[in-house]
């Protein structure tokens, strides 16, 4: 089972947007050149074929695309591969959010 882990700022007292806005999102991943932003998720399994609607920032890494999801003004991700942990700090750096494991 992966592992997954929330990008937020909602414990911080001192800042002022605690919540992380789509637009703050489509403006900060849209510098990224290995991001693409979907409206929808797809999880094709070896039987069946499951969508899953939101705001999703897809990082493109090797052959495998991994979902950074937006949601309720945090940003959600599911650690499935060791690269993802450094990727995943340099965002909460950038965007000013803590990571929080859950």
């Amino acid at each position: 089972m992966n592992q997954r882990f929330r990008l937020t700022r909602s414990m911080q007292e001192n800042n002022m947007e605690q919540s992380i806005s789509l637009e703050e999102c489509e403006h900060y991943f849209a510098s990224k050149p290995d991001f693409t932003y979907s409206q929808v998720f797809t999880i094709k399994g070896p039987d069946s074929i499951m969508s899953i609607d939101g705001d999703f920032f897809m990082w493109k890494h090797g052959d495998a695309e991994i979902p950074f999801r937006l949601f309720m003004g945090d940003l959600y991700v599911a650690i499935s591969n060791e690269a993802i942990v450094p990727k995943m700090i340099e965002i909460a750096t950038d965007l000013q959010a803590d990571v929080v494991e859950g």
